[in-house]
C-alpha cells in the first residue's frame, strides 16, 4: 500500500472525508496476477483456489467488462459472520477440546484456508435457537424486580461465554452485535415469552436491564459493538419474541435507552428495526424523530420479505445513518445450489451494494436434527456447520460467508464496479491494498467476462451456478 493510499484510508476511517465521493486517482502499483477461489453449485469445488492465476494484459476482446475503480468508494465494512446462538455454543461445548479447537480455528482463524469470520451476533437472553427460554432476570409469576437485584448472566457462563472467550483468543478483533428476543416476562403485557409488548411502566427498568447486560459482558472481556432494540419487532409468534411498533421504539430510545447510554458513558451503537425489507417505512419513521435520531447509529434488516434495495431506500432518507444486514436462514429442505446462488446474490452481494456494513447468515451451528431450539422455535434452521458430537460438516451458509470473510477483513471499503448482464458482483479495497471481487453466475451456462483495473483487463471464466472470489494486489 502506498503512502498516499495509507493516508487516504486513515482519513476515511476517521470520517475526515465522506463516503460516496470521487477522489483523486491512486498511484498504487499492482501485480498482473489474479487469484481465484471457486464454489460450484454441484459442490465439485468448495472454496477451492484455482491452480492457475489469471493475468492482466492489454489484449482486447468483445466480452463484457466489469471495471473496478478504487477512486470511487462507498461504505466501510465491519465484518461477515453468523449468530452465535446459545444452541450453537451448547453443541460446541460438548465437543472434545481438540475437535472444538480445530473447528473454531478453521472458522475464526485468518491464515491459509481458515474462514476468518469477523462478526458475530448474540442474543440478549435466549433466542429461539437456545435449548430453553430464559432471561437474565426470571421471576415467579406476580413478582417484579425494579432494581434488577436478581440480574445475572449465569446461564451464559455455562456455554456461551466460554466459547466466546475461546473465539476471542483466536480472533481478538472480532465484533459483536447483541439482540434481545424478549425482555423478562414480568415486564410484558401478556406475561409470556411469546409476543406481547413492553409495559410502559417498565421502559426505564428495561433500559437499565440492557445497560447492565452491556456492562456485565464487558467484565467478561466482551465488548458489545452494537445493540439492536428488538429482534423482528413485528413478529410475535416466535418463542421468545415481542412486538414493538414504531412509536414504542421512538419513545423507548429517546426517553429511556438513549439517555441511559449517555449517562453511563456506553459507546455501544443503538440500531433499530432488525426485521424484513418489506417495511423500510418503519426505520424511516423512527429516524424521522429528531430526538430519537440523535441516539441511533442505524437500521438492521432481514430478507424473509421484501427486496434488498430497501436498505438503499432507508439510506436515501437518512444518508448519515448506517445499515446492517443481520439475519437470513438456510433451511433443512434447501438445495445447496439454490441456497448458494440466492444468498450470495441477495445477502452478500445485494446487501453490500445497498450500503450494509455487515452480512450475517443466521445460525452458526445445529445438530443433524436441526436442534437445539426452544418449544415453538425454528425446527428447520440449518447451521453453517452441523455438529454430530465430534463430527463436523460444513453447510452452504459456511461457504456463502467464507467467500467474503476470508478475503475482506474489517475496515475494508466497498469500491466502484459497474454491473453487467448475467454476472452479479461487488468489489472491495482492503486495508493492505488488495482488491477483491465476489462474483456470481446464476445462469445455466458458463459466463466469460473481463475484469478491468487501471486500464488493463483479465478475461475470466465463471461456470454455471457458481461463485468466485477474485483477489489481486
Amino acid at each position: 500500500m502506498t503512502l498516499y493510499n495509507s493516508i487516504l484510508y486513515v482519513l476515511l476511517m476517521l470520517g475526515c472525508i465522506e463516503n460516496d465521493k470521487e477522489i483523486k486517482p491512486t498511484t498504487i502499483q499492482f501485480k498482473n496476477e489474479v487469484e481465484v477461489w471457486l464454489t460450484t453449485g454441484d459442490q465439485t469445488s468448495l472454496l477451492k483456489k484455482l491452480p492457475n492465476n489469471l493475468t492482466f494484459s492489454d489484449q482486447q476482446n468483445n466480452y463484457p467488462t466489469i471495471s473496478v475503480d478504487t477512486t470511487i468508494y462507498y461504505q466501510s465494512i465491519d465484518g461477515f459472520g453468523f449468530t452465535l446462538t446459545g444452541g450453537s455454543a451448547l453443541l460446541l461445548s460438548k465437543m472434545s477440546p481438540s475437535e472444538r479447537d480445530k473447528i473454531l480455528n478453521e472458522m475464526f482463524g485468518c491464515s491459509g484456508d481458515q474462514a476468518c469470520i469477523s462478526y458475530l451476533r448474540l442474543s440478549v437472553g435466549a433466542s429461539d435457537l437456545d435449548d430453553k427460554v430464559f432471561s437474565y432476570n426470571d421471576l415467579l409469576v406476580g413478582q417484579e424486580d425494579i432494581t434488577l437485584s436478581n440480574f445475572s448472566l449465569s446461564k451464559d457462563t455455562l456455554h456461551l461465554l466460554p466459547i466466546i472467550k475461546q473465539i476471542l483468543s483466536i480472533q481478538p478483533t472480532i465484533k459483536f452485535m447483541a439482540t434481545p428476543w424478549s425482555p423478562p416476562t414480568w415486564m410484558k403485557s401478556n406475561g409470556s415469552s411469546i409476543g406481547g409488548s413492553l409495559l410502559p411502566r417498565y421502559y426505564d427498568v428495561y433500559a437499565d436491564y440492557l445497560v447492565k447486560y452491556i456492562q456485565q459482558m464487558k467484565t467478561f472481556g466482551v465488548h458489545i459493538d452494537a445493540l439492536t432494540i428488538q429482534n423482528e419487532p413485528q413478529h410475535g409468534g416466535n418463542n421468545p419474541s415481542m412486538l414493538m411498533n414504531e412509536a414504542e421504539q421512538v419513545l423507548f430510545i429517546k426517553k429511556h435507552l438513549g439517555p441511559k447510554f449517555k449517562a453511563n458513558k456506553i459507546n455501544t451503537k443503538i440500531v433499530i428495526w432488525d426485521h424484513n425489507c418489506d417495511r423500510p417505512d418503519y426505520p424511516i419513521t423512527v429516524l424521522n424523530d429528531p430526538e430519537a435520531n440523535k441516539y441511533i447509529d442505524g437500521s438492521a434488516f432481514h430478507l424473509y420479505a421484501g427486496e434488498i434495495n430497501a436498505l438503499s431506500q432507508v439510506r436515501s432518507a437518512h444518508p448519515t445513518k448506517n445499515l446492517y444486514f443481520t439475519e437470513q436462514w438456510t433451511g433443512a429442505n434447501g438445495r445447496f445450489d439454490g441456497d448458494l446462488q440466492w444468498h450470495v446474490k441477495n445477502v452478500l452481494i445485494g446487501s453490500m451494494r445497498n450500503w450494509s456494513k455487515i452480512a450475517l447468515e443466521w445460525n452458526l451451528a445445529s445438530d443433524p436434527s436441526f436442534e437445539p431450539h426452544t418449544p415453538g422455535g425454528c425446527t428447520e434452521c440449518k447451521g453453517a456447520i452441523t455438529i454430530d458430537r465430534n463430527i463436523v460438516s460444513k453447510n452452504v451458509a459456511y461457504y456463502i460467508i467464507a467467500h467474503a470473510s476470508r478475503f475482506v477483513p474489517s475496515n475494508s471499503i466497498r469500491i466502484e464496479s459497474n454491473t453487467i448482464d448475467n454476472v452479479h458482483q461487488v468489489s472491495f479495497y482492503t486495508p493492505n491494498g488488495k482488491k477483491v471481487m465476489i462474483a456470481l453466475n446464476e445462469t445455466v451456462k458458463t459466463e466469460l467476462f473481463n475484469i478491468q483495473y487501471k486500464g488493463k483487463k483479465v478475461l475470466s471464466t465463471l461456470p454455471a451456478h457458481s461463485v468466485a472470489t477474485f483477489v489481486w494486489d
